[in-house]
């Protein structure tokens, strides 16, 4: 059998991307802050590479605005043949790309803005991250609200590399997320994800991350440095067999797991 040609990003979003679940919990997090009968109407997705989001949270409704902010090209165009291209024309004239940079000016202002799959973390030293957040702040409508995703654990402190199997795609692969390296001293820390897919050889470095591991209190100490008035951290709760269930909501104590995502959300 003859593969299609390999395409990384189509990967990277069947593999890492869940756009739907994703921009449903970005309004749980707006109603967890404003009540559960509140909606946001525009979203800012920072280091949206492909946009998936933004072309997620436009189909949630008619007065959904979205806008995608990145300074890499190929990815923004990529997302336009592939991802805006499948839209409705109503939906997809309310989306609006912006190749500029998040630590600039002149971004638009939003109900909602995030930055998730760890994005940020190309940010390696608290001034940079810190003007970030300042930039965010700064272009958040009144009771705006920030959202983030976090990473950690104990896996998270030696090399490691995880698989899964995605044997019901056709054809088969295998995505991998491979902790190369992390500095104790400044949480430095270097990731790859490789890809296999059934019948070929394993493809690796396809994506190459270089960034500093922040840590969940680092977080919330920037968000109340730079103003945000209320700052909730989500925690997500177990199965019995106790594996992950998805389902996120805040806590103020998590649990000393082997790997664990968080989401922290900041109030304007």
């Amino acid at each position: 059998m003859t593969l299609p040609p390999f395409d990384r990003y189509y990967y990277y979003s069947k593999s890492v991307q869940s756009p739907e679940e994703d921009m449903a919990f970005l309004d749980q997090v707006y109603r967890d802050f404003h009540g559960r009968k509140s909606y946001p109407k525009s979203m800012r997705e920072d280091f949206c590479a492909g946009f998936l989001n933004c072309c997620s949270w436009v189909k949630r409704g008619p007065q959904r605005v979205a806008f995608g902010v990145d300074l890499d090209p190929e990815p923004l165009e990529y997302g336009k043949k592939h991802y805006l291209s499948q839209l409705k024309p109503k939906e997809a004239e309310r989306i609006t790309l912006l190749e500029k940079n998040v630590l600039g000016t002149g971004l638009p202002k939003t109900d909602v803005t995030c930055a998730l799959n760890f994005s940020y973390s190309i940010f390696k030293d608290r001034l940079t991250l810190k003007k970030y957040f300042k930039n965010v702040y700064r272009d958040l409508l009144p009771g705006g609200i920030f959202v983030v995703d976090a990473f950690g654990g104990l896996k998270c402190w030696e090399p490691n590399e995880d698989e899964i199997s995605h044997n019901d795609h056709d054809p088969p692969f295998s995505y991998y997320w491979d902790q190369d390296s992390i500095d104790p001293l400044t949480h430095h820390a270097r990731f790859y994800i490789h890809f296999k897919r059934k019948g070929e050889a394993k493809r690796e470095k396809v994506f190459t991350y270089d960034w500093r591991l922040w840590t969940v209190p680092e977080i919330k100490d920037l968000m109340e440095e730079v103003g945000f008035r209320k700052v909730l951290t989500y925690w997500e709760g177990t199965t019995d067999d106790g594996d992950g269930d998805g389902n996120f909501q805040p806590t103020t104590k998590g649990e000393d797991c082997e790997s664990w995502v968080s989401y922290i959300g900041g109030l304007k």
